[in-house]
């Protein structure tokens, strides 16, 4: 939900701005802006400052585990190529047909 004061503050700004002759039908035309308004910036499907401030806390921490396993996986992929690399006996497999005996 947004904030009410936030929204008072945009509606006045609008207020402020429109010409003196609409600005004579007094507390009408306030409500409907704010109705307008309010109308207008629910559809933006926007999210509170608490959950912008949440998700943004885990981006953080998904970001920091990130570069953790990527330091990670660099240090076990250095550690790799330092040792030795051990000698693979080559093994010859040798495969007899069988002779297909349907007759």
């Amino acid at each position: 939900m947004l904030d009410p004061k936030k929204l008072e503050q945009v509606a006045r700004q609008i207020q402020n701005v429109l010409p003196q002759g609409i600005k004579d039908f007094g507390d009408d035309i306030d409500k409907k802006i704010r109705t307008v308004l309010q109308s207008q910036l629910n559809k933006l499907d926007l999210v509170n400052r608490e959950e912008f401030d949440v998700q943004t806390q885990v981006l953080l921490r998904t970001r920091e585990k990130l570069t953790r396993l990527e330091q990670r996986l660099n240090e076990l992929e250095a550690s790799l190529l330092e040792k030795p690399q051990t000698e693979v006996e080559e093994v010859e497999i040798v495969v007899e047909a069988q002779p297909d005996n349907k007759a």
